[in-house]
């Protein structure tokens, strides 16, 4: 019998999953509850998770053999990280993985914005010929700023780019010297609400950045400016948005996150203005399987307290 047990609670592409069971017997239950997650975490030394999953305190208290809990993606808000510190777990994650998926799509909400692609897609399919009312923007020549650049922030600058755009960057983790590098051009906060024409997101979320795009800020943005977040739903204040996106503030928005996912019926997913997509930034095959990939590696690795490359906590 293998030495380490392996509980995957939201399914895993099946490269990675083989990769495990040549080092552990692994369980795949994709539709656990949170209730029975907690009756049997316990029997397991590892525990691996994409966003449905939510690592409670109350899950590190029942895992009494858990070592590590690994997710397979970037963003790892739903895990209590100082519980896992409290209790001695590793908590490892994927950031490579996702970020060509996460930039393209990014690249997508952006063209769909500023040529109404949705809009002209459900004309045609209802037959309703809107050549005349389909007056969009070029990329080309426009301003992006990038708040955040990171892998991400910086795969997007490069691909607005190749469209011709000018494109500022934020990041307090980053100098000015190493924003340069990445190929965009250093800027503040207040640089970008002035002069962007376009604002892409690219910040996890956490105390500071919860609710950072709201009213007062939006305030500050060039009018008819174009939103989009394709990191994390709660960075961006949506009754605020809502606001701006009807006085004409916002122009439009791209959105692959919101604050509540399902959102059910959302005024803000369901405006003319907004393009909107169920969070799937990261859904792509190739994607998948290279998180799937990395995530087997890291979490055999903690296991067997070898050198790792992505421990978050």
């Amino acid at each position: 019998m293998s030495k380490w047990e392996i509980l995957l609670t939201d399914g895993l592409e099946d490269n990675g999953q083989e990769l495990l069971r040549t080092a552990a017997e692994v369980e795949n239950n994709p539709t656990i509850t949170a209730d029975d997650l907690l009756k049997v975490v316990g029997d397991y030394d590892a525990l691996i998770v994409r966003g449905r999953t939510k690592v409670t305190a109350a899950v590190f208290e029942a895992g009494k053999k858990l070592k590590v809990v690994g997710r397979s993606g970037v963003g790892v808000d739903n895990i209590d990280l100082v519980a896992a510190k409290a209790k001695g777990v590793t908590v490892v994650n994927a950031p490579i993985a996702t970020t060509l998926a996460v930039a393209e799509l990014t690249l997508g909400l952006m063209l769909s914005l500023m040529r109404e692609i949705p809009r002209a897609d459900s004309g045609m399919k209802a037959n309703k010929w809107l050549k005349k009312e389909l007056e969009g923007c070029e990329l080309y020549q426009k301003t992006l700023g990038v708040i955040g650049c990171g892998r991400i922030g910086a795969a997007v600058g490069d691909r607005a780019r190749a469209f011709g755009m000018r494109v500022l960057g934020y990041d307090p983790l980053l100098t000015d010297i190493d924003i340069r590098r990445k190929g965009m051009e250093p800027a503040s906060l207040e640089g970008i609400y002035q002069r962007a024409d376009m604002i892409t997101i690219h910040v996890p979320l956490n105390d500071q950045t919860r609710g950072m795009i709201n009213a007062e800020t939006i305030g500050k943005m060039k009018k008819g400016v174009y939103l989009v977040c394709a990191a994390r739903g709660g960075i961006i204040d949506e009754s605020a948005l809502l606001a701006a996106l009807g006085s004409g503030q916002v122009a439009g928005a791209g959105l692959d996150v919101l604050a509540t996912e399902p959102p059910g019926e959302s005024p803000l997913a369901a405006h003319p203005k907004v393009v909107a997509t169920p969070h799937i930034g990261a859904q792509t095959r190739e994607a998948q399987a290279r998180a799937a990939g990395d995530i087997a590696t890291e979490v055999l690795a903690a296991l067997n307290n070898e050198t790792l490359r992505w421990r978050v906590a």
